[in-house]
């Protein structure tokens, strides 16, 4: 026991006993108690006027940077991309409330979260499909809340898209899948529409004289997809929107899609919002993660960052991974 009698001798004091809580505190204990409350208090002021001075010093240092549009403001942030701004959306129920992210050019932003928490809305309302209840969709810095539907096709035609099951017109040849949108949105003509499709077929690692007379029928599942992303090309898309790219795939098939994304990326600068419940495909091609959860953004940031989260429901849907 420390000895608290006046005139103890000071030095180390040997770790405390469990105080018996039925004993009541004698005199020397109560000062003891009164003197900790006092540095309690003192030290709080003391970390509060750090707290204090360090924010000063970042508002000063904000103040000579430029700006940066806060969540409240209204408006697109520059040079984004895509841009969700405090979107809300229900139906017979909130499905998203509070949504806000941006992709920048060139970047890649995959969608993850549980099923049911409003991934493929976020790309319908991106399509410009929905429009929110509240909040703004930004694509290349415009609001397209308020666009006709003559103008939200024009922007449409920055974007490519590909389907969870590719989507693909069943009577249709991959020749006159990947020609559809270049007869039905450009004035090329027949020679220059066959010169694009074989160029997208290349890209996407098929061999044209191969596959453009095939049905989809006569497509493996892996091929089915690389000819919608073929697709969603061929408008020399600025923005590429991807609906579970990898499910029902094979690993090496998965594996090829990822790097057809990712190529996408590094060699045309496209901006991509992709929504997958592969984490590990999610991890491999996206520049930033976004994690939908209660109908809202639980997480934003890079796969290293979310990897590295300490959060207990982030480290939960990661699982073993």
């Amino acid at each position: 026991m420390i000895d608290n009698e006046p005139g103890a001798p000071s030095g180390p004091a040997a770790p405390p006993e469990a105080p018996d809580p039925s004993r009541p505190l004698d005199a020397g204990e109560i000062a003891d108690a009164h003197e900790r409350r006092a540095d309690d208090v003192i030290r709080r002021k003391q970390e509060e006027r750090v707290r204090t001075a360090i924010q000063s010093e970042l508002s000063e240092d904000d103040a000579d940077a430029a700006p940066r549009p806060r969540a409240e403001d209204p408006g697109p942030l520059e040079d984004a991309v895509i841009e969700l701004e405090r979107v809300y959306l229900s139906f017979d129920r909130p499905i998203l409330e509070d949504v806000s992210f941006a992709a920048f050019p060139g970047e890649t932003v995959v969608i993850v979260g549980e099923s049911g928490t409003g991934k493929s809305t976020t790309l319908k309302l991106i399509l410009r499909l929905l429009q929110p209840d509240s909040g703004r969709v930004y694509v290349s810095g415009n609001d397209i809340a308020g666009l006709s539907f003559t103008e939200a096709l024009a922007v449409r035609q920055k974007m490519g898209m590909v389907f969870q099951s590719a989507a693909l017109f069943d009577s249709m040849t991959v020749f006159e899948n990947v020609a559809y949108p270049l007869r039905e949105h450009t004035d090329l003509d027949d020679d220059e529409i066959e010169a694009r499709v074989r160029q997208k077929l290349e890209f996407v690692d098929l061999t044209p004289d191969e596959v453009m007379d095939r049905l989809p029928a006569e497509l493996s599942g892996g091929m089915k997809k690389r000819v919608g992303i073929a697709r969603g090309m061929a408008n020399n898309a600025e923005i590429m929107l991807y609906d579970e790219p990898t499910s029902g795939l094979d690993p090496l098939t998965t594996a090829t899609i990822t790097r057809l994304i990712m190529k996408l990326q590094r060699e045309l600068n496209v901006t991509s919002i992709v929504v997958s419940h592969d984490i590990r495909s999610a991890f491999r091609m996206g520049t930033h993660i976004a994690l939908l959860a209660d109908r809202s953004i639980r997480f934003f940031g890079t796969p290293e960052e979310m990897a590295a989260s300490d959060d207990r429901y982030i480290r939960d849907f990661l699982g073993g991974f």
